[in-house]
């Protein structure tokens, strides 16, 4: 399947990582008493900015300038105790055999650390694209459009596998045909057109082989 990239987002897609990130608001936040669930069906895949932002308005406080350099401490250190793959990611890496790469809005070191605690780094190499490296966030299409170019693929060659709304969102506005993965018992509400919705890793490579076949068809 060389004739197809797949770009990766990888909080909760690849790495179990949405309900650590947010376990670091409530250890921060005393005055935050939202149910962890409901603060990471919140802020899924959105950019940190504009969720402090949000915290700060739900709160009714200007949160101290370095809270951004605290949090960033208290990712890495759940990371290290706690992070693992999501279920089947390692089993369906080790099938694949298309180019593959990671287009996150993480930084650089966070997305290396998440790949280095779950086993997941060898897979990728140094096909790392983050937001804070071009100025762009989901849902604007130019990480994903970063990442193509970068990989050596036009756009309708490339398949986006997320898990937010705004990750499927951009891939849409980039051209890009979208995976929308939602982990079996997570609420799924989301309704636009364009993109496939699947619950289970060990699901992807086949749908990855079908939309390899629809593009060399379609060449």
């Amino acid at each position: 399947m060389n004739n197809i990239c797949v770009i990766f987002d990888l909080d909760g897609t690849l790495v179990d990582s949405e309900g650590l990130c947010n376990q670091a608001f409530l250890d921060l936040l005393p005055q935050l008493h939202d149910p962890l669930e409901t603060l990471t069906e919140r802020y899924r895949g959105q950019k940190l900015s504009s969720i402090l932002i949000d915290l700060e308005n739900r709160l009714g406080l200007n949160l101290p300038d370095a809270f951004e350099q605290h949090y960033r401490q208290r990712v890495t250190e759940l990371f290290a105790h706690d992070l693992k793959p999501m279920p089947g990611v390692l089993e369906m890496l080790a099938t694949l055999n298309s180019p593959i790469c990671i287009a996150s809005s993480g930084p650089l070191p966070k997305i290396r650390q998440a790949l280095e605690v779950s086993g997941l780094a060898a897979y990728f190499g140094d096909n790392l694209f983050s937001s804070y490296e071009i100025g762009s966030w989901k849902p604007d299409p130019g990480l994903f459009q970063y990442a193509a170019h970068a990989m050596g693929f036009m756009p309708s060659q490339c398949a986006v596998i997320e898990d937010s709304e705004v990750g499927v969102e951009a891939a849409i506005a980039a051209g890009m045909t979208p995976l929308y993965y939602a982990q079996t018992g997570v609420t799924n509400s989301y309704q636009t057109a364009g993109y496939v919705l699947f619950d289970d890793m060990s699901q992807l490579p086949q749908l990855l082989e079908q939309f390899a076949n629809m593009t060399r068809f379609n060449r």
